[in-house]
């Protein structure tokens, strides 16, 4: 199986009608602390993380690894897609499987930047890893995710309880295109 770390890494810049997805600079630093910091985005995530341990912690250009892209909005990061692969801890049917994620600023939520985004970088994938299937986990409860997915073309592969909460866990073939 390929890994995500063989991907001449980074790739151009993708953009969409209103969006950028790119490798991070410096100047995403701070949308970063704000984005990990954020308890409106943690909430199903198990929590943020304090924003002076990321003050720290967070390199000069936090994470810039095959996989991990800006999602920029008029030359401002709003937020983050990530491609990896899923671990040992995730369930069975995950594991070594490309992984989708995603965090965006609550500022940008609910305005289709998330879907124009994911479905950019699953395109991005389609074409340099073909054939690969894709998995995605979120909290059931988390409903803007849970439509998200459908809108991506996951299908429910199934559901399970870890950290406290249902979730659940579909997967998305590579010829499956829906948005």
């Amino acid at each position: 199986m390929s890994e995500l770390g063989s991907i001449a890494w980074p790739p151009a810049p993708i953009t969409t009608g209103r969006l950028v997805l790119r490798a991070s600079e410096a100047r995403d630093r701070a949308a970063f602390v704000e984005l990990l910091a954020s308890p409106e985005v943690h909430t199903y995530l198990g929590g943020p993380r304090p924003r002076d341990e990321l003050e720290r912690e967070l390199p000069a250009v936090p994470e810039r690894w095959p996989g991990s892209f800006v999602v920029e909005l008029d030359g401002g990061m709003i937020g983050q897609i990530l491609i990896r692969r899923a671990s040992e801890r995730h369930r069975p049917a995950a594991a070594g499987k490309a992984d989708l994620g995603y965090l965006f600023l609550p500022r940008a939520w609910g305005l289709g930047y998330a879907a124009e985004a994911c479905t950019a970088a699953l395109d991005w994938f389609d074409g340099v890893l073909p054939g690969e299937p894709v998995v995605l986990a979120t909290q059931t409860a988390n409903a803007g995710s849970m439509r998200l997915a459908a809108k991506l073309g996951f299908t429910e592969v199934e559901r399970f309880h870890a950290w406290d909460a249902e979730q659940w866990l579909g997967m998305r073939s590579p010829a499956t295109r829906s948005v």
